[in-house]
């Protein structure tokens, strides 16, 4: 693996011991539960468990010494997420932390007073979840993935240079996703412009990827672009697998899909934004309020090539692009 720039899950969790603060004054009676609610599963997303619990120690707080989290996975169930936030709702957690915007949605429909840090949210005021990004005013603050989908915009344009024949793209997404529609939308928009014709696929759980699968491949369609979403993070291997089997080029918003195989992704990295989440529930459990603090835009994008899966595929990466990537697993 040869690397451009110092980015990718141990670099963003690096952290000297001497940064670590001081742990924050609590009354001793009083230990805040957290409630940490995630579409995800505990191994799957272990690296952003990981990040978020580094981020806590920074700042002081230690699970099951000051701070007590508790822990809900969906497992790519969103429809379980309802359930599991009532759960959290019901045991009185101080605050709930929410990854990503599926796991956000059914937090704010669950309470509207217990705080909710949201981790990688999509649009917050084009899901309703904020009043505007400065000053989101109800019980939800947190990380935005990608505004307006800009991100998600410029992979489907680096994915054109990579393969400058490329006419016909499927796009897949998650139905059961909430942010889902409007990412689509902005997808299908960048694709009018850079003249491609995109086939829309859905899957909304494992069995589903392979029924996309198959439809891309009877429409003869030979490369896909994936929508961010923690299912496909959650079966990242999965596709990988798939997209290697039948020879076919992917684009991602999210490099652990690239880590596991797949050929490019672009998109802010969701183990640092689950690290940078820390500092929101530090604050809010000192007493700042959620409406009042500013909803975070990411500011880096990773740019990662999978050489091998390239060369695999009988790809050549064109140098320009090689040149700005952030990484290339060779």
């Amino acid at each position: 693996m040869r690397r451009r720039r110092a980015l990718g899950i141990a670099g963003a969790l690096a952290a000297p011991q001497a940064l670590l603060r001081a742990q924050p004054a609590r009354p001793a009676d009083k230990v805040p539960r957290i409630g940490y609610l995630s579409n995800g599963s505990p191994v799957t997303h272990a690296h952003l468990l990981e990040a978020f619990r580094l981020g806590m120690r920074e700042l002081g707080w230690r699970d099951g010494q000051n701070v007590a989290i508790d822990y809900r996975f969906a497992e790519g169930q969103v429809e379980r997420l309802a359930a599991l936030a009532a759960q959290l709702v019901a045991e009185r957690v101080d605050l709930m932390v929410a990854v990503p915007t599926a796991a956000a949605v059914a937090a704010r429909k669950a309470t509207a007073s217990i705080p909710i840090v949201a981790i990688s949210v999509g649009d917050p005021v084009r899901l309703g979840l904020a009043v505007s990004l400065a000053h989101p005013g109800a019980n939800l603050t947190g990380l935005a993935f990608s505004v307006e989908h800009a991100s998600i915009t410029k992979a489907l344009q680096l994915f054109k240079e990579a393969i400058p024949t490329m006419l016909r793209v499927a796009v897949l997404s998650n139905p059961r996703n909430p942010g889902q529609p409007d990412a689509v939308a902005d997808i299908a928009k960048a694709g009018r412009a850079l003249g491609l014709e995109l086939q829309f696929l859905q899957a909304g759980s494992a069995a589903e990827i392979d029924l996309a699968f198959a439809a891309m491949l009877r429409e003869r369609t030979t490369a896909l672009f994936v929508s961010p979403d923690s299912l496909f993070i959650l079966h990242r291997a999965r596709l990988a697998a798939l997209a290697a089997r039948h020879r076919v080029p992917s684009m991602h918003g999210v490099r652990e899909n690239v880590d596991a195989g797949a050929m490019l992704s672009y998109g802010p990295s969701v183990a640092a934004q689950a690290r940078r989440a820390a500092a929101y529930v530090d604050k809010v459990l000192k007493g700042a309020r959620p409406g009042d603090l500013p909803i975070e835009q990411p500011t880096t994008f990773e740019l990662v090539i999978n050489l091998k899966t390239a060369r695999a595929l009988g790809i050549t990466m064109p140098k320009s692009l090689l040149l700005r990537a952030d990484e290339v697993i060779e």
